[in-house]
């Protein structure tokens, strides 16, 4: 599937964009670690050159933070389209600054900053409104034009598909137009709380706001990654009445439950829109998907996939649609790729239910306010979600550890040789082979 994507994308050619996608190396030689994309489960720990200023509006970062996501999976597993061998991975990293481009005014050497995940140019019409996420400018794709008829921004670590810039796992990293693309973190911030500012904080309100869970709402959250578990905060904090949290991992089960939620384990409770039924009489005002495309419930949709008949599953989509009121909600957060059957566009029609694609989130109209509104004054501490600190030679081992929830994962700050000692409450390093299955 990569070789055919690669091969239709280098036939259609790059669309211009105003950045380039790969760095100039540093001079003398030098390198760094940074965990690349090899195949399907097969990444790996590798010496790399260290980037350098190749256009004037970049900013190289030290990396003292960097993590694994949800959706790294989907490359971990080959399923995101036009991955290369020795591409870096990762889009959720903050640093320090280490050099800064000829153009840059407002930041300076030694700053600390967190950088989105996607790389908006500042300028078009969707970065003017801070829909950085939609910028046109900057993500070269034309397999992605020709799939979804336009493209999001470039993503940092997210294939050729994305746009082909090198990731966040990594010591160093380039970030193009680093005045647009990086948020400066004021000192009483620890790195653990800044970190999630690059994705998933960002995402996880993005999904609220955008789906429009409003006080009073019932609101029901299928997938407990890290994403699910800030979703149900935010939704709290938003005033709903009631959230239902809905996995079958126990520790995600339980850390939801201790947050003060109600939680449904989907593989004891086979049919979760009867058991939402039960619980919410007339149906949920809200549902947010933040599961997974890659991991069918049923045997029908496993042979689907199988046979690469579909991409992506709708099983969870169609329990959401079943589940809520007429004229109730549906976000989308979870981030869907391709195409899928079965999808229950009867009910959808019938019900009058909002079915709302959130888009990848934009993290630039949001981060200050995040920053300033809700992690400065104590109102939303990310630190809750952290189960594990591991360093970056770790990496290629955390890929597979996630993959399989080993060990009660959530979410793991990865440190590098430039890190800080851990934050008050977090958890010291520990090495992923000594982690408990």
């Amino acid at each position: 599937m990569q070789t055919a994507a690669n091969v239709a994308q280098a036939r259609m050619g790059k669309i211009p964009t105003v950045v380039q996608e790969q760095y100039k190396v540093r001079e003398g030689g030098s390198t760094m670690k940074a965990l690349a994309w090899f195949g399907t489960e097969d990444v790996r720990v590798i010496d790399v050159p260290i980037p350098d200023i190749t256009e004037p509006d970049d900013v190289i970062v030290q990396v003292t933070g960097t993590t694994i996501c949800g959706s790294d999976l989907h490359l971990y597993h080959g399923e995101i389209l036009a991955l290369q061998k020795g591409d870096i991975l990762g889009h959720e990293f903050m640093g320090k600054v280490d050099r800064i481009g000829p153009n840059v005014r407002n930041l300076k050497l030694g700053q600390r900053v967190v950088a989105s995940f996607q790389i908006a140019c500042g300028r078009c019409r969707y970065c003017q409104q801070k829909l950085s996420s939609f910028c046109d400018k900057t993500c070269s794709s034309s397999l992605q034009n020709y799939l979804y008829g336009e493209r999001d921004a470039g993503f940092f670590g997210y294939s050729h598909f994305a746009g082909g810039f090198p990731g966040g796992q990594a010591e160093y990293v380039r970030v193009p137009l680093g005045e647009v693309n990086l948020l400066p973190i004021p000192d009483d911030v620890p790195d653990e709380k800044a970190l999630y500012l690059s994705d998933v904080l960002p995402t996880s309100y993005h999904s609220i706001v955008d789906t429009g869970v409003e006080e009073g709402d019932t609101v029901a959250v299928w997938g407990l990654g890290p994403i699910g578990q800030c979703v149900a905060r935010w939704a709290k904090l938003k005033g709903a009445s009631r959230v239902i949290c809905i996995d079958e991992v126990a520790a995600r089960l339980e850390m939801a439950s201790s947050g003060g939620f109600e939680v449904v384990d989907f593989s004891k409770e086979k049919n979760i829109p009867k058991k939402l039924r039960e619980l919410v009489p007339g149906g949920l005002d809200v549902a947010i998907d933040c599961s997974t495309f890659h991991a069918p419930k049923t045997l029908l949709h496993k042979g689907l996939k199988l046979l690469m008949l579909e991409t992506d599953v709708p099983e969870v989509v169609n329990e959401m649609i079943v589940s809520v009121r007429k004229m109730g909600r549906c976000g989308l957060i979870a981030a869907y790729a391709g195409f899928t059957n079965g999808f229950n566009i009867g009910a959808l029609m019938e019900k009058g239910v909002r079915f709302i694609g959130n888009g990848q989130a934009p993290v630039h109209k949001y981060w200050e306010e995040l920053l300033h509104d809700y992690i400065r004054p104590g109102e939303f501490d990310p630190r809750f979600m952290i189960t594990h600190r591991v360093p970056l030679e770790d990496m290629a081992k955390l890929y597979a550890a996630f993959d399989k929830r080993v060990g009660g994962v959530v979410k793991v700050f990865v440190e590098t040789k430039f890190s800080s000692l851990p934050s008050e409450g977090c958890p010291k390093a520990t090495r992923v082979t000594d982690w408990k299955a």
